[in-house]
């Protein structure tokens, strides 16, 4: 590319690329696409932007554009790699000055200079970082911050690589440069202090930028830039200096109060510091010993006693407790079991946290993580009055502690509270003790303060477990705060059906469900929004136990269910409906089918709701699992819902919808459940079979449910499912199976094997292109024994069920394999005795006994040769399948089923599905279980004697071991 004549068309291009007018627009971006790859126009793109003259948009796209470009094309094997020559001239050219005027635009330099460094520096770049601190000490200011934004970038890149190579490469880097990073945070930190304190807030916030900088450079070198940093005395003197900073900038803080423009980046400089200390503290916790004492005594100082009013903020606070958090719980502070075992490291450091964690330490903490920390806030109790939904949700919240104040508390509280229990225990025993009785509700302070008190109690449920008798603190105490109506009360209301929630699965007997049940039907009326999402949570753990009954349960199930419903219609929010429906859901699960009277209401309102959250996919995800429940728990009647529900399954599992990505894993059970619960095919539940070809072809980790889903067809109606897809499914499966797994092989062929139990004439006929396979599979005797036995079930259903196809399929393989039909039958059933130890299955075993005495009588030759093995396989199936009647001493065969009963159901038991019925009335036409094994042996052999004669069958018995006839004797007496 010219440079000159390119400079202008590139120009042009960029400003068009840069235009709201798609018509202008879309052309300039493609030729702009179409350049990438052409040799100079990087070394254009570099002039753009380095011209400060022209326009910032263009500028800006020009960095952009250059940035992507290395990615994608400045690694030598990279297709259309840049040459030799024009990355040299590049890197020359990105480091001549650091004077970009505009901040955006510096920034993406220095990220696309970190770029290049991380594929370049120190081998190809090694003038880089020398040229970067040449630049960090000149006088210039602007040159100055360019230059050190570019050395934090470029530092935090190659901080980033993780090959052990790279790491030394750092290494050597930081110990090179770690004084100069010292020597300039400790400058810039100064200069700030003092601009500061003499109140010129325009050059402290110019300072406070290249503090920060510096600060941000020096946090990479030390977490990353040494391998035994206790060893280094610079890198251990910055973090003990750590300290002393923060209490200055904590100070600064108190002084130059919230209004001050240095305020917000004095706390993020703050936030920084602590995040010196967190770093190393996880990166070299041994390292970290020397500084615990210190760490311990700042925070704890800062946190949870005087000295920290007027000075801490909510970010400040969190890392802090953190910081306390981490080194309690930190592994490498703990003794062994065995302390001789434990290294000295640890017992060090458990020593220092035993010293400092002393009894009124311990206590003073504990009272006011609880007393101060845990108490609502103004701004939460407004919440809760002006958006209750959101308030509920949030109290509930995700994994959020490192960044918020409250969950941070909670945690902290748990880990203190786990690792020294027995000082915590009584001190909130004491917290509860003072507590009796209710509160009056003119005394705001301690409703806040009983709340926060049960909060904790409940948090500690576990650890409590031994010195807390809940059922009774239930019964006498908790019971009567819960029937206090008072609207200031709800405060409590709703904190002790929360505790109640959090004890369910730790202490309450099983005889006090039916009371409990009976104070969420009130609850579930309260007046207070809160109070009710409360309570359904609630009930979510309690039907969630193990201890759950469904008999005490189902007297209240009409009204509680109904009060759901309402729940679930009042609420407004995505994520409150999502929590309402996961407790009906959950009901629904553990009632089953005696939720069927009551869903009536649920049932007419899911389609508007699926309607109303077609731009929220999680709750969508919420809806497709209480239907999946709903159709388990409705049975055959679910069949009333296909209007609704094959709209959904359809939409869910359409990979060429959008919505796919967050509804296919939830709308793949649901299509399954459907089916095993569908008492018919309809056309409409069999067209949504057009969406499987290409969720085969994705072949991800829902590959197994996809194929239930097939086998469910099949069962369901394998007459017209087959005749509608079978074609294309075996294309699918072909496909599959030249790039499959094992295990996903076994899963195909299991597809197979059920379409010939259930039909084995059309099965053989639509899976035929699937048959070689496997007869290739079992001459050359599979190695994979669960792939063998499967190959096994599947020629045993076509020889046993389907003789005139397994005919027409040797002749098929004798000719393909150039061999007689006979040596080729040989070599099966050879191969089918040989390995008759890989089916573990007994219904195969004796499928494979059956299929191979089918054969009989015969006076083929290689039959007769093969008889002693055919004979040794039946003796086996026999010893597997016949049962010794003690009464008689005669043998049954255990696997026959002569009718079809309804079985009998415990309350806890699931009743069938409609599949598992299809499945026990296709087992009665089985041979597996309607011939018995002891019968068809008596009757194929008497038929080979009459062929054979009594002379020639006696000839033929010979060849079999004497113990195995004596064995098929004790079988075959009696008849």
């Amino acid at each position: 590319m010219d440079m000159d004549s390119a400079s202008s068309v590139v120009l042009q291009a960029l400003t068009q690329a840069t235009s709201q007018d798609t018509a202008v627009l879309k052309p300039a971006e493609e030729q702009l696409r179409q350049w990438e790859t052409q040799p100079g126009f990087y070394s254009v793109l570099l002039n753009i932007f380095n011209n400060h003259m022209l326009d910032v948009n263009v500028r800006w796209l020009a960095v952009l554009y250059f940035k992507n470009g290395i990615d994608r094309y400045w690694r030598r094997v990279a297709p259309h790699a840049l040459s030799e020559e024009e990355k040299t001239s590049l890197r020359a050219g990105l480091i001549t000055n650091f004077n970009e005027p505009v901040n955006q635009i510096a920034t993406q330099i220095a990220v696309l200079i970190a770029k290049v460094a991380r594929l370049d520096c120190p081998r190809q770049w090694p003038e880089l970082i020398p040229i970067l601190l040449e630049s960090v000490k000149g006088q210039d200011g602007l040159q100055q911050h360019r230059a050190l934004l570019t050395f934090y970038h470029v530092t935090k890149t190659l901080a980033s690589k993780r090959l052990a190579q790279d790491r030394r490469l750092f290494q050597d880097l930081a110990s090179g440069i770690y004084s100069f990073a010292c020597s300039l945070w400790s400058h810039h930190t100064d200069c700030f202090l003092q601009q500061i304190y003499a109140r010129d807030e325009a050059a402290a916030l110019s300072s406070l930028e290249r503090t920060l900088l510096s600060l941000k450079v020096l946090r990479k070198l030390t977490v990353h830039g040494f391998q035994e940093p206790q060893q280094n005395m610079e890198v251990m003197g910055f973090l003990n200096a750590v300290f002393e900073r923060l209490k200055q900038f904590l100070e600064c803080c108190r002084q130059i109060g919230s209004d001050s423009t240095c305020r917000e980046k004095l706390e993020k400089m703050i936030i920084l510091y602590t995040k010196v200390l967190l770093d190393f503290l996880e990166y070299h916790p041994c390292a970290f010993i020397p500084l615990i004492q210190r760490s311990l005594e700042f925070a704890v100082s800062y946190v949870f006693t005087p000295a920290g009013e007027g000075v801490t903020f909510e970010r400040f606070i969190v890392q802090c407790m953190n910081l306390i958090k981490m080194i309690v719980k930190n592994d490498a502070y703990k003794p062994a079991k065995n302390i001789d075992d434990s290294k000295p490291e640890s017992l060090e450091a458990h020593k220092i946290k035993t010293a400092f964690f002393t009894h009124p330490t311990l206590t003073e903490i504990g009272r006011r993580l609880v007393s101060h920390y845990f108490l609502l806030t103004e701004e939460e109790l407004a919440m809760w009055e002006e958006d209750p939904e959101s308030f509920a949700v949030e109290e509930t919240g995700g994994d959020s502690w490192k960044y918020s104040l409250r969950p941070c508390t909670e945690v902290l509280f748990l880990d203190i509270f786990h690792n020294y229990s027995q000082t915590l225990t009584p001190v909130l025993l004491d917290m509860v003790q003072n507590l009796q009785g209710p509160t009056n509700v003119e005394d705001p302070v301690q409703l806040l303060m009983k709340d926060a008190v049960y909060n904790a109690v409940g948090l500690a449920a576990y650890e409590l477990f031994d010195n807390v008798d809940f059922d009774q603190w239930f019964k006498n105490q908790l019971l009567g705060e819960l029937q206090v109506s008072h609207h200031r009360y709800k405060l409590i209301r709703r904190r002790v059906i929360w505790l109640i929630g959090q004890w369910i699965s730790v202490k309450f007997k099983s005889d006090l469900r039916p009371l409990l049940y009976e104070v969420i039907l009130t609850l579930m009326q309260d007046p207070d929004l809160v109070v009710r999402i409360e309570t359904a949570t609630t009930l979510k753990l309690t039907v969630d136990d193990f201890e759950f009954r469904t008999e005490q349960f189902l007297p209240y199930l009409e009204s509680i269910f109904g009060l759901l419903f309402q729940l679930l219609q009042q609420v407004t929010e995505c994520d409150t409906k999502m929590q309402v429906l996961h407790v009906i859901s959950c009901v629904i699960e553990r009632v089953n089918i005696q939720i069927r009277p009551y869903v009536g209401c649920l049932v007419q309102y899911l389609p508007l709701l699926w309607k109303q959250s077609e731009e929220h996919n999680m709750l969508r995800c919420a809806i497709l699992t209480a239907l999946i429940h709903l159709v388990q728990g409705l049975g055959a009647e679910s069949k009333n819902l296909y209007p609704f529900l094959l709209p959904v399954i359809q939409l869910s599992t359409d990979v060429s919808q959008p919505p796919h990505v967050y509804l296919l894993e939830d709308g793949l059970e649901l299509w399954l459940v459907t089916l095993e619960n569908s008492p018919a095919i309809t056309p409409e539940l069999l067209r949504i079979f057009q969406n499987m070809s290409a969720l085969l072809e994705l072949s991800s980790e829902n590959l197994r449910t996809c194929f239930q889903i097939v086998n469910a067809y099949i069962y369901l109606s394998a007459t017209e499912f087959l005749q509608n897809y079978a074609e294309s499914l075996c294309r699918s499966f072909c496909d599959l199976l030249k790039d499959i797994t094992n295990e996903g092989q076994v899963q195909v062929l299991k597809v197979v094997e059920i379409a010939l139990k259930v039909s084995p004439i059309l099965g053989a006929h639509m899976f035929q292109p699937l048959l070689p396979a496997v007869f290739r599979g079992i001459v050359d005797g599979e190695r994979y024994p669960v792939v063998m036995s499967t190959y096994l079930g599947i020629m045993g259903r076509v020889l046993l069920q389907n003789s005139s196809f397994f005919s027409s399929l040797l002749t098929q393989m004798a000719s393909e394999c150039s061999q007689e039909m006979d040596q080729l039958l040989g070599s099966v059933i050879e191969m089918w005795v040989d390995r008759m130890d890989n089916i573990t299955q007994p219904e195969r075993r004796k499928l494979s006994s059956l299929a191979l005495l089918s054969l009989l009588p015969s006076d083929n030759s290689v039959i007769q040769d093969k008889f002693c093995g055919i004979i040794n396989i039946c003796v086996e199936a026999l010893h597997d399948v016949m049962t010794e009647d003690p009464e008689t001493g005669t043998f049954k065969d255990c696997m026959l089923m002569s009718h079809f009963e309804e079985p009998k159901l415990s309350d806890d038991e699931e009743p069938p599905t409609e599949q598992d019925k299809r499945k026990k009335l296709l087992a009665l036409e089985d041979p597996v279980h309607s011939v018995s094994l002891q019968q068809f042996v008596y009757e194929k052999l008497k038929a080979q004697q009459a062929l054979m004669g009594d002379q020639g069958f006696g000839v033929l018995m010979e060849t079999v071991d004497t113990e195995l006839v004596r064995q098929l004797q004790e079988f075959l007496q009696g008849l």
